[in-house]
């Protein structure tokens, strides 16, 4: 059933419109799941990483910092949803702080960091065609962020999702839209081709791009890393942070043994028997905090020497057709993740960042927060906090909490105050009144089948 899976998923993709190399890297991957792989990484074949360099180290010449600045671009991941949290639009389109969206908050660090270094420092985002329109409304209300010239959007691709059974693509008469999936935000590198997006950043002198996603408001481009991969010609640089707890199962970035090259593992990637090795923060330090910096020429070279193909490892998704009914007909969906790239990338280099460049909101737990006094918003975009240690572990009952009109409906006079709390943990029906403080490990519950509210001004300790 291969071939014939192989050319309805091909003639499927054509039929919709997409590109002939995103038809090119969909036929590769195919080939490599009906070949049998998976995209496991097995720990025996690599190692830990060793001495990696700190950006509090990098170099600070002014002349450095904003030369480097000046050659580059910003890409934000903008195409996920909000369907975690029951919302159907942008994530990036979700207030966030003081009454701002993620979006708001981009463009404004967008608009202050060129004020700062008279530099031109476009913004990109990858939207998928969910999202386009809306986050296109909310940044043109930025005067001044579009370069004539440069797009301020270009579409990730889609493919089919295939059948678990017999590999032919998966049609879903309830819901078409949901037989196709997007590639992961390894696409990335695809669509920018497949867009004219990296022809034009190169054409306009632009030599880096800083990516990101759009819901990781830490991530704002810091030209001492852009100055770093200037001055060592890095092709591939990864902003990694130091893993704790709560981060064993995110991707790390280990050595493998065969070549020496850095190379990034996610959970997808690691055999069944082998999970305690990956959450062992003891022995893997360092997890990949998406926010990636890209030699712009050394990407074209590379996806011209391979017609498109930039042979990322595959990742093997196992879902169900439409995800929110479990008994829909069982599919694959072939991914890759953009941050494995760095095993691509002949001489790419991993740079250690403080957590406050990673602020990613997966949930209404990250949600509050970061619309919490734990974290103060300024004029130019910039979260700053005077919260001592990590921030706050929050863990919000799900049933009450995941889905954000629930969220909100509970925290109708406002977020309570965490920057003197440690954990703030919440079971049940629980509402908070106005100007409630959390201070130290706290717990809160409500009695089965009943509400709880909690007064305004109460000091929960």
């Amino acid at each position: 059933m291969g071939e014939v899976g192989l050319r309805q998923a091909q003639e499927k993709m054509r039929a919709a419109g997409a590109a002939d190399v995103a038809i090119r890297v969909f036929t590769h991957y195919y080939r490599l799941l009906e070949s049998g792989q998976q995209g496991k990484i097995r720990e025996a074949d690599i190692e830990p990483v060793g001495e990696l360099p700190h950006l509090e180290h990098l170099d600070t010449d002014p002349d450095a910092l904003r030369a480097a600045l000046a050659e580059t671009a910003v890409i934000k991941l903008n195409g996920g949803l909000g369907t975690s949290m029951g919302v159907t639009g942008p994530k990036s389109a979700l207030p966030v702080k003081d009454g701002l969206s993620f979006l708001d908050i981009i463009a404004r660090q967008i608009l202050s960091t060129r004020r700062a270094y008279d530099v031109r420092l476009p913004l990109v985002l990858m939207n998928s065609f969910r999202t386009k329109t809306e986050s296109l409304q909310i940044l043109s209300e930025y005067e001044g962020l579009a370069i004539d010239g440069l797009p301020l959007s270009f579409q990730q691709n889609m493919e089919p999702k295939l059948l678990a059974d017999d590999l032919t693509p998966a049609e879903w008469e309830p819901d078409p839209e949901l037989a196709w999936c997007p590639p992961g935000h390894g696409d990335l590198f695809t669509a920018l081709v497949a867009s004219g997006t990296l022809d034009a950043l190169r054409e306009h002198g632009f030599r880096h791009a800083f990516i990101s996603n759009a819901d990781n408001l830490g991530a704002t481009p810091d030209p001492r890393i852009a100055a770093w991969m200037a001055e060592h010609t890095v092709p591939f640089g990864m902003e990694v942070c130091r893993r704790t707890r709560s981060d064993r199962k995110g991707g790390h970035v280990a050595v493998r043994k065969s070549d020496g090259r850095l190379i990034l593992r996610d959970s997808a990637q690691v055999a069944d028997d082998e999970t305690a090795y990956f959450q062992d923060i003891t022995r893997h330090k360092m997890f990949n905090t998406n926010n990636l910096w890209i030699d712009l020429d050394r990407l074209a070279e590379l996806m011209s020497g391979h017609d498109g193909i930039l042979g990322l490892p595959i990742i093997v998704n196992h879902k169900t057709v439409d995800p929110a009914d479990p008994g829909s007909p069982k599919v694959i969906q072939l991914e890759t993740g953009m941050g494995t790239a760095i095993e691509t990338f002949e001489g790419s280099q991993a740079v250690i960042v403080d957590r406050s460049r990673f602020k990613p909101v997966k949930t209404t737990n990250d949600l509050l927060v970061l619309r919490s006094d734990v974290y103060e918003l300024d004029e130019a975009g910039d979260l700053t906090t005077t919260h001592e240690g990590d921030e706050p572990y929050v863990d919000l009952d799900p049933e009450y909490f995941r889905i954000l009109a629930d969220f909100d409906a509970r925290f109708a006079a406002g977020p309570p105050s965490l920057v003197r709390a440690d954990r703030l943990e919440v079971r049940g029906d629980v509402a908070f009144g106005k100007d409630v403080v959390v201070i130290g490990d706290v717990e809160v519950s409500a009695p089965d089948g009943k509400r709880h509210v909690i007064p305004d001004g109460t000091e929960l300790s």
